[in-house]
């Protein structure tokens, strides 16, 4: 498996955290100041969009910031929607860290993109997280169309990593109380178990990229504590049995070879079709594990991001 020849030359021009064992001391405020500080201003084809916009919404807890991107030729509202977790193990990442994933996301579906804005740990711990993508949720369903122009029923959830944990814990979660029900799932390198973590595989090229040997222990310490939580359904919906899953909505799962996370989201693309949900999964063989936040580097990773949208827009209907 070749290792992708633009991320390669990239090792040392970028600051990411690598998390050796006296990183994990830092406050973290300092590693999410460290965490993909990239400049997107000279992006090759950078999305023009109609319009980019903050809002505050109801958390589990308190309000909580999300922002909302509408494309070109979205439609008149409300249209079909994105409901988009950032990445970061429920500890680091924010909006601005996936802003230009989501412009890409919106550009490539033609669909509105409502990235939130969760809590993170370890000021807030599990399930924190989890019952904010809950209440986005709820009220994507009650007042999304006419704030967001988002129709609830033509709405997909979406993340990258842990958001795309708490985007397929969402869908499951909705199967489970017969709720309403997300349209359609894009789950990209998403984190399906926190159960099994030592035993991830970890090659000399993921390591200190965006992964390194420590980084699973530091987010699972950080989100889960002493709880022993690594099991709950919450958190390992690569493990709910066959009645949680028999009623998900379509997905589509992107993995890439240089990433420890790639046989788990194979496995659970696996599991869907086993139940007989329709499933498409897409492997970057070349790629690793956070390469969709590597777009000013990688024409992949551009190209990655149209597909992903397109996908998710002709699923909804907008293409």
């Amino acid at each position: 498996m070749t290792f992708d020849d633009a991320l390669r030359n990239l090792r040392g021009r970028i600051s990411l955290p690598d998390l050796k064992p006296l990183d994990l001391k830092l406050p973290v405020n300092r590693l999410r100041q460290q965490f993909l500080k990239i400049d997107y201003s000279g992006e090759p084809d950078a999305p023009e969009l109609a319009e980019v916009r903050p809002l505050i919404i109801p958390g589990a807890a308190g309000p909580i910031r999300a922002r909302l991107y509408v494309p070109l030729g979205a439609g008149v509202p409300p249209g079909p929607g994105i409901l988009f977790f950032h990445g970061g193990g429920f500890v680091l990442g924010d909006l601005d860290s996936h802003d230009m994933l989501c412009r890409r996301l919106a550009e490539g579906s033609r669909c509105r993109v409502l990235a939130i804005d969760y809590r993170l740990a370890p000021e807030h711990r599990f399930p924190a997280a989890h019952a904010d993508a809950l209440a986005a949720w709820a009220w994507v369903q009650e007042k999304g169309a006419w704030i967001a122009g988002m129709d609830p029923a033509r709405t997909a959830v979406s993340g990258d990593s842990a958001g795309g944990n708490l985007a397929a814990y969402l869908a499951q979660e909705m199967v489970r109380v017969q709720g309403p029900k997300p349209a359609f799932q894009l789950l990209l390198y998403p984190l399906l178990q926190f159960a099994d973590i030592r035993s991830k595989p970890m090659s000399p090229q993921e390591s200190g990229f965006f992964i390194s040997a420590n980084l699973f222990e530091f987010f699972r310490g950080h989100y889960l504590g002493e709880t022993g939580a690594g099991m709950d359904r919450r958190m390992s919906p690569l493990f709910a049995p066959p009645e949680d899953l028999k009623g998900l909505p379509p997905a589509h799962i992107v993995v890439c070879g240089w990433d420890p996370l790639h046989d788990e989201g194979l496995a659970y693309a696996a599991k869907l079709r086993g139940v007989g949900i329709r499933v498409t999964d897409r492997e970057y063989a070349s790629m690793v594990h956070g390469f969709l936040n590597l777009t000013p580097f990688s024409s992949t990773a551009r190209l990655a991001a149209r597909e992903a949208g397109e996908i998710t827009g002709r699923a909804l209907g907008a293409l």
